[in-house]
């Protein structure tokens, strides 16, 4: 079931939708206001896992890498991310999805999951598939992609076989 409407031709980062208090809009991966939150996704990561079994990028790294992202703001404070990069010809990987502690158990994952996804198939996209820790501290991210739909995999693109990882897909 889908949490939140799509941003209907969503395409530079001035489009923004509202959804349970929080506002969503498509940003630069290189936005200043970011960095606290990415960091806070590497801390996570870093608190769970092992360094060989972290593929967390920054801002600067996203954003080379050609990330659509999309964040939510809480009162001017980003407490919500994720995005995705193309990786071949109709399939993209979710990429830093994240969300602040005190922004959870809002919808705030499925909101931006929802957002992205729809971009993804505005796009022409029609797999996305991700990487996420294999872990207690990454249940709740699991849980949430299985709930849209994701199942488990084969390491897909540049990943191989790791116990840390788990690999999911969907197509749509």
């Amino acid at each position: 079931m889908k949490t939140s409407p799509p941003i209907a031709g969503a395409r530079g980062p001035t489009e923004r939708v509202k959804i349970a208090g929080i506002t969503y809009e498509k940003v630069d991966p290189r936005h200043p206001k970011l960095a606290d939150l990415i960091a806070r996704h590497a801390a996570h990561s870093d608190e769970h896992y092992r360094a060989e079994s972290n593929h967390n990028q920054d801002g600067a790294a996203l954003a080379a890498d050609g990330t659509v992202l999309f964040v939510g703001w809480l009162e001017g404070e980003a407490v919500a991310m994720g995005g995705y990069k193309p990786i071949g010809q109709g399939h993209g990987e979710l990429k830093s999805m994240h969300v602040a502690r005190n922004a959870r158990g809002q919808g705030a994952g499925a909101a931006i999951l929802d957002l992205i996804l729809d971009d993804a198939r505005a796009q022409g996209l029609t797999r996305m598939s991700l990487e996420t820790g294999s872990l207690e501290g990454s249940a709740a991210a699991r849980r949430l992609y299985e709930r849209a739909g994701f199942s488990c995999c084969q390491p897909f693109g540049r990943y191989g076989p790791d116990p840390m990882s788990v690999f999911m897909t969907k197509v749509f």
